[in-house]
Order: C-alpha cells, then structure tokens, then sequence
C-alpha cells in the first residue's frame, strides 16, 4: 500500500524590522514595499547600494558598473561617494547607520553617515514653467480624485505648486495618504503624473520634461512680463510699427506710454487699454487669467482696447503689433478711417521681432524638489547625542545630501532640506505602507568632528571594506557617474 503524500513544508517567515510595517515575507518574497527580501532566511535590500564615481563621467568608464564588475583595486575616496541610494535603514533608529564610511577627501579624513530615511514629513515643490493659468491661489490639486496640495504663489514664468505634507500623508482618509504617497513617490522618481487643479486645468507633471497643459505641451516659458518684454524689445520695433501691445496676465505693457518707449522717442498713439493702469505703459488686470493670449482668458487681443483717440495721436494708417510675452501668439493691425484696427499681413521684418521673443525664452520645463524634515530619531543612526548632529549642519560643518545631490537646508532649527531630483540617481525614492516616503540621506563631514559630535566611532568603516563586504542587507553595490549617470 503506497503511503500518503506528504505535503510540502512551508518555508518560515522571518520579520523584516526595515519601517514599522513589520512585515512577516516568505522565501523568495519581498515585503510590502518591495523594496526588502527574504533571501536565504535573511532580510535583504532587493536593489544595491549605489555608488557615485567621478571617474565615470570623466570617461574612465563610459557605462555604470556592478560588483561583479570590480577587480578589487584600491580606490580613490575622492573619486567615489557611497550614497545612501539602495543602503538599507536606520530604523528602529537606535543603531548605527547601515553604513558609516571612511575615505580620504584632500588628504582629510571624512567620514559619510548613510541610511534611507523614513520620511512621514515630506512633500514636494514643483514649478512649472508656463504662461497659461493653471488654477488660482490656494486651489485643491487633486490626483487620482483626492487632493494631495494645493497650488501656491507664482514665480517669474512659472506656476508652483506645493504638494504632499504630513497632513495629506497622514491627516486624512486611507485613500488619501494612499494616494498622496504613491503621487509624491512617482513624481520624485521623475515619472509622469497627471494632477487635476480646482477650477483650473489639468496638467502632466515630470521632472525635467515640459509640461503639458489641457492636453497641450508647452515648448517655451514666457522672456518676461509685458513691461519686462517692451524693455527687451523696444529698440527693435522702432520704425517698423507706430505701437505695440505685449498682452500678458500679470503686466500687460504698451511701447508709446513705456518708459523705454518714451526715452528713445517713440511719439503718443492714442491707444486706449481696458485695464487698471499701474504706472505708464504698464497695465494689470486686462483680463482674467487663461490659456489664451499671454495667460489671459481671451482669444481676439483686440477686446482688451477701447477706443483710440485722434486728440491723442491717433490717425487712419497707423500700424499697431500684438503679441503675447512668449511670441506664440502675434498679430498686426492697420487702423482704418473710423480707428478701428484692421487686420493686416505682418512684415517680415515684424515678423523677426515676434521671432527673437521666441528666441529668447527659455524651454518650459517642470521641476520637482524633494522637501522633507531630516529630524527625528533618524539622527541617532548618526550620533547617541541627536541634537549635535542639528547643530552641525546649521554650522555648516556637517554636509547634507540626498542621494549625492546638493540639497538647500533651510536656515532655522531642524533639518528641513530641498533637492533637485534629476540629480540623483534614478528611481532613488521609496515607500513604507505606513504611509511614508523613503529617500536617501547622506552626512558628510571630518572625521575629527564626526567623533567629536558622539558619532559611533566603532562602526565607522574603511571604502574598501565597504565595497568588499557590504552591510546587513546585503554586499551588491553598483557605480555610476557622479553626475551624467543621473
């Protein structure tokens, strides 16, 4: 008689303590961030450590390189930077940082705290270059249906938006932090993302691609405001034209009545603009803001001119040019006998004007800058005495990264850190199920201060010990270049 099959035994789990999710992962599994395995019984980081060489971009290598790769020569601490991209966590933050390397820089001893900080106080600011209005003030931005931030100040060109945030993360529904986490996620790891702004427009956001607005992609963020554009521009449509009208949301400028119209003789038109009139030839509120003629709401430019007057200048024959502050939207106009401006072919002589404003604008491109507050108890992973470690980036005797790019640290208490995302390597960003961003995060400083702040002297190690060996989640390193590899 054939004995009964016996199932097969189920392979234990073991408990990754990475976040405070703690999840139990089975052979062969990762967690619920994929971002740890369970290797051989053993919790490991599923991508390697990333190394920065300065040699790569100098064209010693002309591709990034593995492990596998290495030939276990000695190298330069001043040609490669460990970051903390692929290095593992502090948490639960009591223990040393997964690595604390030691090189020589200028012939000083460094030493590099690196870890993957856990960020529940994090979000983004994304400036968006272009001319069209994307949502007022304070307006919801929404992803996926759930408001994830809001839009804030404009800046020269630009449209900025504020997103993400503890309150987004955390401070709402499941759905909302889910959300929240996985757009911050996405767009710090320079993927497209489409956001829905309150009484506004859609808009596709990726870090260093250009926008696209309503569908439409933007090619070039405005050379200035209206005033800003005749300042350029007025010595070139001298004696081509008898007046022009830059139309712009914000300032919408006219040469005659300009300064820089006045100072190079340029005589009175007798145009009249539907505007409040700042200061002469600068006007604000010609117009709501818009997708249409320089930001505004309008279609025909000629809706923003009232009546000319002849008393003023006006004459049958006069040439009038409108265009927008980028050159995308341009028109010529002859005044007939009632002074009514008729449209008219323009010159090409005009036309080159229009032309040099379109030169003269940069490509519209999105930013996005990482924020978040490197505080907390992450800070013990770098010193038993966490306050030391404040004080000494605000000295500036402790540099801060975030996956080997310069950050901006904000002036003030704590370490409240800015950084450009296309300067780091590529898929650098994470996530915790808490919900909570993940990001690498890297202290520089001497040796001498390291020690001196309560660092954990006893886990500093060498590069090539590093590089040999690896570190509790595991020994694969990979190197790009310093900068063209991001």
């Amino acid at each position: 008689m054939n004995s009964p099959v016996q199932p097969a035994a189920k392979s234990e789990k073991i408990r990754c303590d990475a976040c405070p999710v703690m999840c139990f992962v089975a052979e062969g599994r990762t967690g619920a961030c994929d971002r740890y395995a369970n290797e051989g019984g053993k919790i490991v980081r599923c991508d390697p450590i990333t190394v920065l060489d300065r040699r790569l971009e100098a064209g010693g290598e002309i591709r990034p390189f593995l492990k596998d790769d290495w030939d276990g020569s000695v190298l330069a601490g001043d040609d490669l930077f460990v970051s903390a991209v692929g290095a593992g966590t502090t948490y639960p933050d009591f223990k040393p940082a997964p690595f604390i390397v030691s090189r020589e820089v200028e012939g000083v001893d460094t030493v590099t705290v690196v870890t993957e900080a856990i960020y529940s106080y994090c979000g983004v600011k994304v400036k968006i270059d272009t001319d069209r209005h994307l949502g007022h003030e304070g307006a919801k931005v929404r992803a996926k249906g759930e408001v994830v931030g809001l839009v804030i100040t404009s800046e020269y060109g630009s449209q900025m938006l504020s997103l993400g945030g503890v309150d987004h993360l955390t401070g709402g529904s499941k759905s909302e932090g889910r959300v929240t986490c996985d757009t911050l996620m996405a767009l710090c790891n320079r993927e497209a993302v489409e956001l829905e702004i309150e009484d506004g427009a859609t808009v596709v956001v990726q870090a260093g691609q250009p926008p696209i607005v309503d569908g439409k992609r933007e090619e070039r963020m405005r050379v200035g405001c209206g005033s800003a554009t005749i300042g350029m521009f007025a010595g070139h449509w001298q004696g081509l034209v008898d007046e022009v009208v830059v139309v712009d949301d914000h300032i919408t400028g006219v040469v005659s009545e300009h300064q820089a119209g006045k100072v190079i003789g340029w005589p009175d038109t007798g145009i009249r603009i539907n505007g409040r009139r700042s200061t002469p030839g600068r006007y604000f509120q010609v117009a709501e803001p818009g997708l249409g003629w320089g930001g505004t709401d309008i279609e025909d430019p000629l809706s923003i001119l009232g009546e000319w007057r002849a008393a003023k200048g006006a004459k049958e024959g006069m040439t009038l040019l409108m265009v927008s502050t980028t050159g995308e939207h341009a028109a010529a106009y002859r005044l007939d006998a009632e002074l009514r401006p008729q449209p008219m072919p323009m010159s090409p002589e005009v036309q080159e004007t229009v032309d040099l404003i379109a030169e003269n604008c940069e490509p519209a491109l999105c930013t996005v800058m990482f924020t978040g507050g490197a505080g907390g108890s992450l800070r013990s992973g770098v010193t038993r005495n966490p306050v030391r470690l404040t004080r000494a980036v605000q000295g500036r005797r402790a540099t801060v990264t975030v996956g080997g790019a310069e950050c901006f640290v904000w002036p003030g208490g704590g370490i409240t850190l800015m950084a450009d995302v296309t300067q780091m390597p590529a898929q650098s960003f994470g996530y915790v199920p808490t919900p909570a961003l993940v990001a690498p995060l890297e202290f520089t400083m001497p040796r001498a201060d390291y020690v001196a702040l309560g660092g954990h002297e006893g886990a500093i190690r060498a590069l090539s010990d590093v590089l040999e060996n690896g570190g509790e989640y595991g020994a694969e390193w990979r190197a790009l270049p310093r900068e063209t590899g991001r």
